[in-house]
C-alpha cells in the first residue's frame, strides 16, 4: 500500500447516473487510502475506466478511452472495471494496455489488485460468475454539491430479451431500509440539496428482505436536512397508485417520473418479455397526471428491435403521441452476443432505424416544448446547479431546465423564478427578490 501513497488516479465513467455513484464511492476508498484523485485529462498515475455494456457504442467507447490515455501517459497504470468487463473480460484484457480487468463484485475491492503499479505485460482479470454475486455494496456520488445519486438497488431478476443488465450485474438485491436510512442521513449532513434514487430496478428493492420500495420513501422523507428526493427510473409495472399518491402529498419527493415504455406495440412488448402491455402504461400515466397534473413524465423507447416493423413502429409513434408526457430518451436496438433467443437477422437496415430515431427525437421535442409552453408566467422554486456562458442553469422539482442571468453566488440554492422564455431545452427566467 505504501507503494501508492501520493500516486495520482483518475476516473473515466461510461453509461448510467449508477456508475457514476459507484465510481465516487470507489475514488473515495482510493483517496483515503492515499491516493490522490485528479481530473481524467491530467497525467495520471493509474486510470479506472468504469464500463457499461448497454450498448455496443458503449464497448466502443472503452477502447478509445484506453488509446487516448496512453498516448497522454504511456507508462500509465490502466484498470478497466464494470459491466462490460463482468460480461466480456477476455475481450478487455486483449486492448492493448489494460493492466487489469476487474468485474462488478472485484471493482470494489480494487486496492487489493494495486501492490504496485507496474505496467502488466499481459492484463490480469478478476471476476466471478453473476451467480456468485449476492452482496449490496451501497454508493452514492459526491463532488457534486447540489444532488447526489444514492444507489439503493443493484441487479435484475427480469429477463428482458433486449438487455445485458441480469448477465453484468447478478440477481436483484438491495440493503435494509434502515442502512440505506442511515447513509442518506449522512448524505444530508453535507451541503447538498438533492438525493436521485438510483439503481438498476428501484421498485424491485427489498424483494429479499421483505421490505419494499413504498417503505424505504416512507422513511426517507422523514429525513431532515435534505430539500428534495427525486425516482429515477422506474418499471410502469411497480409504479403503484399509493407511490404516485405518496408523491402527491409529499413535501421532498418531487414530481417527476422516468418510465420505460419501450415500445407502444403490445406485440413487440411481449418479444421483448417486458411484464407489462400499452393499455397498463397508458393507466400509469393517466394515474399520475390525475393527481400530479404540473408532473413531468420522461419514457424510454427503443427502435429496431428486431422484427419491429414499420406499422409496429407507426403504433409506437402514435400511442406516444397521444401520451401526456414530457420527453423521450431514445435508444436504438444494439445486438448483443450476450443474449440469447432474439432473431438479430429480423433487425431492420441502420439507416431505417436512424429515421425512426430522428422523427422520435422530433416528437420528443415537441413533447418538451408543449409541457413548458404551460409554465411560461408562473413562478417555481428553482436548485440552481451550474454557471454557464454568463447563465446560471438549474432545474424545477419538475424536471424544467431554467436559465437566469448570472448570479454565481446562488448556486447550490433554491430560489423562486418566473419563467419568460424559451431557449431551446431551457426555459428563460427571472428571480423574484
Amino acid at each position: 500500500m505504501s507503494n501508492l501513497i501520493n500516486k495520482k488516479v483518475a476516473f473515466y465513467t461510461l453509461g448510467c447516473k449508477l456508475n457514476f455513484s459507484e465510481t465516487s464511492t470507489i475514488a473515495r476508498n482510493l483517496v483515503n487510502n492515499g491516493l490522490s484523485k485528479v481530473d481524467f485529462s491530467d497525467n495520471a498515475d493509474l486510470y479506472v475506466i468504469n464500463t457499461c455494456a448497454v450498448t455496443r457504442e458503449a464497448e466502443k467507447k472503452c477502447r478509445k478511452v484506453v488509446r487516448r490515455i496512453l498516448r497522454r501517459s504511456p507508462d500509465a497504470f490502466v484498470a478497466v472495471i464494470g459491466c462490460y468487463s463482468q460480461l466480456n473480460p477476455i475481450e478487455i484484457a486483449n486492448i492493448s494496455g489494460v493492466d487489469i480487468v476487474l468485474g462488478n463484485s472485484e471493482k470494489f475491492n480494487i486496492l487489493d489488485y494495486l501492490n504496485n503499479l507496474d505496467k502488466n505485460a499481459k492484463a490480469q482479470i478478476y471476476s466471478c460468475d453473476t451467480l456468485e454475486m449476492k452482496s449490496f455494496i451501497p454508493s452514492f456520488s459526491k463532488g457534486e454539491r447540489t444532488r447526489t445519486f444514492l444507489k439503493i438497488q443493484d441487479g435484475c431478476d427480469y429477463n428482458c430479451s433486449y438487455c445485458t443488465i441480469p448477465k453484468a450485474r447478478g440477481q436483484s438485491r438491495s440493503d435494509s431500509i434502515q442502512n440505506t436510512v442511515r447513509l442518506a442521513q449522512e448524505i444530508a449532513k453535507t451541503d447538498v440539496k438533492e438525493i436521485v434514487l438510483t439503481g438498476v430496478n428501484i421498485g424491485d428493492f427489498g424483494r429479499r428482505t421483505g421490505e419494499t420500495f413504498f417503505d424505504l420513501i416512507q422513511r426517507l422523507d422523514n429525513i431532515e436536512g435534505i430539500e428534495r428526493i427525486r425516482i429515477s427510473s422506474i418499471e410502469p409495472n411497480l409504479l403503484t397508485n399509493e407511490i404516485i399518491d405518496f408523491v402527491q402529498c409529499s413535501e421532498k419527493f418531487v414530481s417527476h417520473f422516468h418510465i420505460p415504455l419501450q415500445s407502444g406495440s403490445n406485440k413487440i412488448l411481449k418479444l421483448m418479455h417486458r411484464r407489462y402491455s400499452r393499455e397498463m402504461f397508458s393507466n400509469r400515466v393517466e394515474k399520475i397526471k390525475s393527481v400530479l397534473p404540473d408532473c413531468c413524465i420522461g419514457v424510454d423507447v427503443m427502435v429496431g428491435f428486431p422484427g419491429e416493423t414499420e406499422e409496429e413502429f407507426t403504433e409506437t409513434y402514435n400511442f406516444i403521441n397521444n401520451l401526456d408526457i414530457s420527453y423521450l430518451h431514445v435508444f436504438t436496438y444494439s445486438e448483443r452476443k450476450y443474449i440469447k433467443g432474439v432473431d438479430d437477422d429480423a433487425r431492420d437496415p441502420v439507416k431505417t432505424c436512424s429515421q425512426r430515431s430522428k422523427i422520435l427525437h422530433s416528437l420528443s421535442e415537441e413533447k418538451r416544448k408543449e409541457f413548458n409552453n404551460q409554465f411560461l408566467g408562473k413562478i417555481v422554486p428553482v436548485l440552481f446547479e451550474n454557471h454557464q456562458n454568463g447563465w446560471l442553469t438549474g432545474l424545477t422539482e419538475n424536471y424544467i431546465r431554467t436559465l437566469v442571468p448570472a448570479h454565481t453566488s446562488l448556486i447550490n440554492s433554491i430560489f423562486e423564478v418566473k419563467l419568460i422564455d424559451h431557449n431551446g431545452k431551457y426555459l428563460k427566467g427571472e428571480l423574484i427578490n
